[in-house]
């Protein structure tokens, strides 16, 4: 057994979690958040031998977050974070046998950057696996989901369909992969002989639905995933609609994200493996409610291979 996998399990004991640390964090408005779903997981030593050099030294796997209910949501204190993100990731330590640690960065352009100049080893989403971003990027995908829009109750915006959004303010994740459905969204207006949506690009999804809970935007467009949790943690405050495949929606591939260079993909790839054959992928899929987006089994660098 490595040196680093003994030590690891000598003080994954005394490490609560997935051992979080928090850099520049943008704080949750108050959403109410769930425990944990992840349960102990014996590590795999053939999985660690795998693991680069430098994690396997270090203990530790880094990983970027954006704030992003329900994948990642940042407490009122600023430090604890809850969510799917964490959940994964604590089963991928106990698996990998190393610590865990997340950085909240300011979107998914910061994320990439991040990672590409050796700040983190991974980001975990959501976003989706394109073949221009693999050619730098190993991508892992374990769900997948189509874009909705979340809209306050009581809102005078008259938001009752998709269709309704054409000329309206949403408020999207820049660079994200809702602003890339929200402009076929406006190419189906356009199409339909009405305006196009107006683009309200904001950091991060907190941001896009205090904006519109503030007024500022009609609506805040968000992963399918992400609306489930908005409206069933904030209940009677917030109702949702979904794209359809009519006004341009496709059922997205959402994926963890590593550099290539690396190396780290394929062992990843090989950890979400084993966590769907026993049982943890679909534990924590439940607990957060979202068996609707689940896949049968995780799809290494997809988009490359179609």
């Amino acid at each position: 057994m490595g040196s680093s996998l003994r030590q690891w399990r000598r003080s994954s004991l005394a490490v609560a979690a997935a051992g979080l640390v928090l850099a520049g964090c943008t704080v949750d408005d108050g959403a109410a958040t769930a425990p944990t779903a992840a349960a102990a997981l014996t590590a795999d030593q053939a999985l660690h031998d795998q693991l680069p050099q430098a994690v396997k030294d270090s203990g530790v796997l880094r990983f970027a977050g954006d704030s992003h209910p329900p994948y990642r949501t940042v407490g009122p204190d600023g430090k604890t974070v809850t969510g799917i993100d964490p959940d994964f990731q604590q089963a991928l330590g106990q698996l990998l046998g190393v610590r865990t640690e997340t950085t909240i960065v300011a979107g998914l352009p910061a994320a990439l950057q991040g990672m590409l100049s050796g700040r983190y080893e991974a980001f975990n989403g959501p976003v989706k696996a394109t073949a221009e971003r693999e050619q730098q990027f190993d991508t892992v995908t374990w769900m997948t989901t189509r874009t909705a829009y979340v809209i306050p109750e009581g809102s005078a915006a008259g938001i009752k369909q998709t269709a309704d959004l054409c000329g309206k303010r949403v408020a999207v994740v820049t660079a994200s992969v809702v602003e890339g459905q929200l402009a076929k969204l406006s190419t189906f207006c356009q199409g339909k002989q009405r305006p196009a949506v107006q683009v309200v690009g904001l950091d991060d999804t907190n941001a896009t639905l205090l904006a519109a809970k503030s007024g500022r935007a009609d609506a805040a467009g968000m992963t399918q995933a992400a609306a489930i949790d908005v409206t069933t943690q904030q209940k009677g405050q917030y109702e949702y609609v979904t794209q359809t495949e009519e006004q341009g929606a496709t059922k997205d591939n959402l994926a963890l994200y590593t550099p290539k260079a690396g190396k780290l993909g394929p062992v990843l790839q090989k950890a979400f493996e084993e966590l769907f054959r026993n049982g943890t992928y679909a534990r924590i899929m439940k607990q957060w409610g979202l068996e609707d987006v689940t896949v049968p089994q995780p799809l290494f660098d997809v988009a490359s291979a179609k």
